[in-house]
């Protein structure tokens, strides 16, 4: 996997490039310090993922994402920050990111976080999880014709991605745990999902 890391931070960008390295799987094709020169690597380097930092001079994490995704969409783009802010992680979702981690985690835990995303999951941290979930609790109403879903389906994503069991969901709608289950893969389906978490960021996305 040919990993691009993007940071202003020259020891960060050297120090993970020392720490990936040592992974069989994993080449560190090359080295940015914003996300202008991010870009501009993209097509010489054609990286499989982009470890990108959030703020940095020039051009943050969260443009150089929406502005490498409008030109190689199949780049994978994992966030990497100290900040936890929500709007910065509602934006780089939305921009087209795959996961977002904080920089406090363990090597190990990164690693596994770039091979997860390789695989076409998604790669969220759990305070980065939660906040997601408390965006999802503050949004207004959506419109559902552009979901093509029922009234009870939206009820039941919404409820999903506030990070309610089925049992939850089932207690608070009155229906059993298998209906419930079955709303839940039938959305999955419909919207051509693997999990729950994809199901989340595409609400955060989209609304």
């Amino acid at each position: 996997m040919k990993i691009l890391i993007v940071d202003d931070d020259t020891l960060v960008r050297e120090g993970l490039k020392l720490i990936f390295e040592i992974e069989d799987d994993f080449e560190v094709v090359g080295l940015a310090a914003n996300g202008q020169e991010a870009y501009e690597l993209c097509n010489k380097l054609q990286p499989d993922i982009i470890l990108m930092d959030v703020r940095m001079p020039v051009m943050d994490g969260v443009l150089g994402t929406k502005l490498i995704k409008s030109s190689y969409k199949n780049i994978k783009i994992v966030i990497l920050t100290t900040f936890r802010d929500d709007e910065y992680i509602k934006e780089a979702i939305k921009s087209g990111a795959e996961g977002y981690i904080l920089k406090n985690q363990p090597a190990d835990t990164m690693i596994e976080s770039l091979r997860t995303v390789a695989k076409g999951n998604y790669v969220f941290e759990k305070e980065v999880a939660n906040s997601i979930s408390s965006m999802l609790k503050n949004h207004n109403k959506i419109d559902i014709s552009q979901l093509k879903i029922s009234t009870r389906e939206l009820q039941i994503l919404q409820l999903v991605v506030e990070g309610l069991s089925n049992k939850e969901i089932a207690e608070k709608l009155f229906i059993s745990d298998g209906t419930v289950r079955n709303y839940v893969t039938g959305l999955l389906e419909k919207l051509n999902f693997r999990d729950r978490t994809q199901l989340a960021i595409f609400y955060v996305k989209n609304f």
